[in-house]
């Protein structure tokens, strides 16, 4: 401080500062040292300004924060009015709702013209193709109740009691099979509470059940269906393109499993046909690991968070959504960052406008190659123009948080740009985060899970669900027979693809 108030004072021609008494002198000193107190308290203050200013600007388009954060009205530009009415418009091919086939129908009632709408003639015959409507109805649904009396005789020899067993494929839960299915449904697809299952159950079915009861049978469900859920992680770790992603999730200790009170997180890996999710107690390197397999040879598709760093750089893909993020962020920061982030998104859009491109089959994949190299050039310029300013280790204004996340940028700029040669490679993880979405909202609904078999209920009925819609198969029905086989001490069926 005292070499700053001395360049201030330096600045006085010597002449003048000589001739100056003594107490001025002194007081000159002080009034340059509190200069220099002021203006390091205003660029403190101006830093955090600035913090703040970006952390209220901070929306789904340049964080990771979900769309549903975003304040009112956010990204929904005003349209102009076209004068046109609401609804399809003359010449647009009409959608009709899909009828039943006639086997699947319970009753067929044909309807005859008796006299012509025009001269009253009497109409005779069949049409060969009548115009056909449709009306579903459910019927009042009973559950089937099949009541075991179990008698209790004496024995007149030695006056012994004994009482029948139940056979022993029975199940002594007092439920079938569709009841556990229907169960695990409404808690795994629908992300129903206990309790609303219980409503459920009494309102569609009347069926009482107890909310202990609803567990047992979560439990059971969650059981029949590990075998296939364990095939299908296998299955992950062997496929050659995998996109990955992690969020966040709740884990109570009722149970003892989480003594330490941790964060829990979700991981999911995803493939076209087969999608795995795992709760984990932890985000480190050894999740992942055991996410997608210590010998993983495939290649991954990811966010840039560091547990996947034990990847060969050669077989990753960075998702250009984040990257995209990131660019937007740097360009609403003042000064030097905006014009660099405004240049770093300009080199995007165009990457983006080629890959459309690519994917309509007007750019042949040889060309688009020869294209990006362009525009890789042009990002690894601005990143080392952006790297190269100098800043401090504690240094927090926005140039220096540009500069940092440059310096990152470039050491895995190479796994930016698999997309670009390998065919099946896509250049975002959007496959993963639209995978994770349900779990998001179910983890918002139920505020996660109380213990560790919940937290599994919840993986293993996200990978089925999230299975089973990819490949267009029926989940309730799945999950009964699982259940059926488990109760029966058979293999449960397989999640995987049917090879054609």
């Amino acid at each position: 401080m005292k070499q700053k108030a001395a360049t201030i004072i330096e600045q006085i021609p010597p002449e003048d500062w000589e001739k100056t008494p003594a107490s001025v002198k002194k007081m000159v000193e002080l009034m340059a040292q509190r200069i220099e107190i002021l203006e390091q308290q205003g660029l403190g203050l101006l830093e955090v300004q600035q913090q703040l200013v970006e952390k209220v600007n901070q929306t789904s388009k340049n964080s990771s924060s979900p769309p549903s954060s975003d304040p009112p009205g956010f990204g929904h530009k005003s349209q102009k009015k076209t004068g046109k009415k609401r609804g399809g418009q003359p010449g647009h091919e009409g959608k009709s709702r899909n009828l039943y086939p006639l086997e699947k129908c319970t009753r067929v009632i044909e309807h005859h013209p008796v006299k012509c709408s025009c001269c009253g003639e009497s109409l005779f015959g069949e049409d060969p193709d009548p115009y056909r409507h449709q009306i579903v109805e459910i019927p009042p649904i009973e559950p089937i109740v099949i009541e075991h009396r179990l008698h209790k005789l004496t024995c007149k020899r030695c006056g012994s009691s004994t009482r029948a067993k139940l056979p022993d494929d029975f199940n002594p839960s007092g439920y079938g099979v569709r009841v556990v299915a229907t169960v695990a449904l409404l808690s795994g697809l629908y992300r129903n509470s206990h309790r609303m299952v219980q409503s459920a159950l009494a309102d569609l079915f009347g069926i009482s059940i107890s909310l202990g009861t609803v567990n047992k049978l979560r439990l059971e469900a969650s059981n029949a269906v590990a075998d296939c859920v364990n095939e299908a992680h296998l299955y992950i770790q062997q496929q050659e393109v995998v996109g990955a992603d992690e969020t966040g999730f709740n884990q109570a200790n009722i149970d003892g499993g989480n003594p330490q009170q941790r964060q829990a997180w979700l991981w999911v890996a995803v493939t076209p046909l087969v999608t795995f999710f795992e709760i984990s107690l932890t985000r480190c390197t050894m999740a992942a690991k055991n996410l997608l397999g210590e010998n993983f040879a495939g290649i991954l598709t990811s966010d840039r968070h560091g547990g996947y760093n034990w990847v060969n750089m050669e077989r990753r893909q960075l998702c250009w959504a984040h990257l995209k993020r990131e660019f937007i962020k740097i360009s609403e920061r003042p000064g030097v960052s905006k014009e660099l982030g405004t240049q770093l998104v300009e080199q995007l859009e165009k990457l983006f406008e080629l890959w459309q491109r690519v994917r309509d089959g007007t750019l042949a994949r040889g060309d688009f190659v020869e294209l990006v190299k362009d525009i890789r050039y042009q990002i690894i310029l601005l990143l080392q123009q952006a790297a190269n300013y100098e800043i401090t280790s504690r240094e927090k204004t926005p140039l220096a948080k540009t500069v940092r996340t440059c310096r990152q940028l470039l050491k895995i700029e190479g796994a930016m740009w698999l997309f670009v040669t390998t065919p099946g490679v896509e250049p975002t993880n959007n496959a993963a985060e639209r995978a994770i979405r349900p779990a998001v909202i179910w983890r918002r609904t139920s505020f996660g899970s109380q213990t560790q078999a919940g937290s599994t209920f919840v993986a293993r009925m996200l990978t089925v669900v999230t299975t089973l819609k990819s490949q267009e198969r029926n989940i309730l029905e799945f999950i009964t027979i699982a259940v059926k086989s488990a109760r029966e001490g058979k293999s449960a069926p397989s999640l995987l693809p049917e090879v054609s």
